[in-house]
């Protein structure tokens, strides 16, 4: 099927699309993240003006062929260049010496900035203090039974996410059945009656953004900070309150664990790019500390 759109991309710096892009996928069955066999990335979004298909191909080190598909086609593809990382600049950027084999190995990563607030808030909501395998169980199983189908000839599965109106009103037992908490449930459902003053976020400088996010019962720093690195392209943003990350980010950078103040400690040199160390960290495989005991078991809400 010809694209409604097509969009040739090219920078003047390395451009890794898989790197760019794979922080907004949610798990491995993701239904608006896909990677086919011929080397695409096929992702899905919802715009003001609709559903869109996005079907991206690298066409060499620096540039990307993309198709998009759907009522939301012009407007996605305005906002490609962002989406793409061509906003986020690395000038002046050192980073600690334990990163700096992965910075040579990865030039084209980018921190992206897909510009959608809901997009990014509810997985993140999801992901709040649980394990992340049971989170995007809840995503799959949710975007099957809410989410549309994707526009145009997508791969089989794909879905588009709900609008806000149908986070608002999904009723009790369908969190229950996907095996959200009713805490987690209410806070969705919370940022679903005022979306259009979150998504306003996008316009905003990220301290005023982040505040607007963490104003809503039941979204801290750990939140905003997931839907800041994903939304706003903030490469600053660090997941304070992660259950792993100062551990693992103590460990690559020192060899020993820390908790979070430490790891503010550790990664205040490199602001404003402290998030683009930790992922340049975890790429390196630096972030990984040795278990300390047997891992939790995994509650499953849609039995009680």
């Amino acid at each position: 099927m010809p694209a409604d759109v097509t969009f040739e991309h090219l920078s003047d710096r390395p451009l890794d699309l898989a790197l760019t892009l794979s922080p907004l996928r949610h798990g491995a069955g993701d239904p608006t993240f896909c990677r086919t066999p011929d080397g695409a990335i096929w992702r899905t979004s919802l715009g003001r003006s609709g559903p869109v298909t996005q079907r991206f191909v690298a066409t060499g080190e620096r540039s990307a062929a993309v198709q998009l598909w759907g009522p939301g086609a012009r407007e996605s593809a305005a906002r490609l260049p962002d989406l793409l990382g061509e906003g986020d600049s690395t000038a002046g950027f050192v980073p600690p010496p334990q990163a700096q084999a992965a910075m040579r190995r990865a030039p084209g990563l980018r921190i992206p900035r897909s510009g959608r607030v809901m997009e990014a808030l509810v997985p993140a909501v999801l992901e709040q203090k649980v394990q992340v395998v049971t989170a995007h169980r809840a995503w799959r199983w949710l975007l099957a039974r809410r989410g549309t189908p994707a526009p145009g000839p997508a791969p089989a599965g794909m879905r588009v996410v709900p609008d806000a109106r149908t986070w608002a009103t999904l009723p009790v037992w369908e969190w229950h059945r996907a095996g959200v908490d009713p805490r987690r449930a209410q806070v969705v459902v919370r940022c679903a009656r005022v979306a259009a003053r979150l998504e306003e976020a996008t316009t905003m400088p990220s301290a005023e953004a982040r505040a607007r996010l963490e104003a809503v019962s039941g979204i801290g720093v750990w939140t905003s900070a997931e839907v800041a690195q994903r939304a706003l392209g903030d490469a600053d943003a660090v997941s304070v309150g992660d259950f792993h990350l100062a551990a693992a980010v103590g460990w690559a950078l020192t060899g020993e664990r820390t908790d979070d103040d430490g790891m503010l400690r550790l990664l205040a040199p490199y602001s404003p790019h402290r998030h683009r160390v930790v992922r340049l960290l975890f790429l390196d495989r630096r972030a990984q500390a040795p278990r300390r005991g047997p891992r939790l078991p995994i509650p499953d809400y849609r039995r009680f």
